[in-house]
């Protein structure tokens, strides 16, 4: 891809994933598109993260270093108040991309004039250490607010979004789900559509939504009633649709 494609900023908050980042900034940095600023939010990390992230030299590589523990809404803001580029990009510590999700993605994005996007993704968990790969998850075509606050299938990994849809919309301090709510904010006056030639791997570990559902589900309808405003029965119908497309995607595990 050209040069003359708008560049895009990714950002990438972590906090103890050292297991897990150098196959993460690997995926990013050997994308066949080139034109990024990766910002690396390390959230006060007591393993040997800020290690494995100094062993890159490459400059497009921006750390930052916090010197206390501040959240991932925390480090997600910051890097939206760093990027200055026409798209935003998201990823996880854990998660990473197939080598050409950038470039498909915003190729996409610029052809059609889409905004804001996403794609489908491949799961996968560790087995005594070993990745174990589950069912390509296959997310619907588009979604507008009213469709996502019953059907949540789009990972917060495989996002990008024009800065301009963003504005001032943050991250809040959320014990879960928060990357819900960001989303909920943008798909109120937007649609997402998906990006079909993209792919991201998601991993599924001990902390993530997926292995504490009762806990996210509580949270779910905290900011359902909180910031959604639903209604009793609407949010109700919310939590019901939600987890049955997540037992859809992965079973009850």
């Amino acid at each position: 891809m050209e040069n003359k494609i708008s560049l895009v900023d990714i950002i990438l908050p972590n906090y103890n994933k050292a297991k897990f980042l150098d196959e993460t900034i690997k995926s990013i940095i050997n994308q066949s598109f080139k034109n990024f600023t990766l910002y690396i939010i390390d959230d006060f990390s007591n393993d040997n993260s800020l290690e494995i992230i100094k062993k890159y030299s490459d400059n497009r590589i921006k750390l930052t270093a916090l010197k206390e523990n501040k959240g991932a809404y925390y480090c997600r803001n910051l890097g939206l108040e760093f990027a200055q580029s026409k798209y935003i990009a998201f990823i996880d510590a854990d998660d990473y991309w197939d080598k050409n999700k950038l470039e498909n993605q915003i190729r996409f994005m610029e052809k059609f004039n889409c905004g804001f996007t996403y794609t489908d993704y491949i799961p996968f968990s560790f087995v005594r250490n070993n990745k174990k790969f589950r069912k390509k998850i296959i997310v619907k075509k588009e979604f507008n607010f009213k469709e996502f606050i019953h059907n949540t299938s789009i990972a917060m990994s495989t996002v990008i979004v024009q800065k301009s849809l963003i504005k001032n919309i943050r991250f809040e301090k959320l014990k879960v789900c928060e990357d819900y709510l960001f989303k909920c904010e943008i798909l109120r006056n937007n649609k997402a559509v998906k990006c079909d030639d993209a792919l991201m791997y998601y991993c599924i570990s001990k902390n993530s939504l997926q292995s504490s559902k009762l806990r996210a589900l509580f949270w779910l309808w905290k900011i359902n009633k909180n910031f959604n405003k639903l209604s009793l029965l609407n949010n109700f119908k919310s939590l019901l649709s939600i987890s049955f497309n997540s037992i859809k995607k992965y079973g009850f595990k």
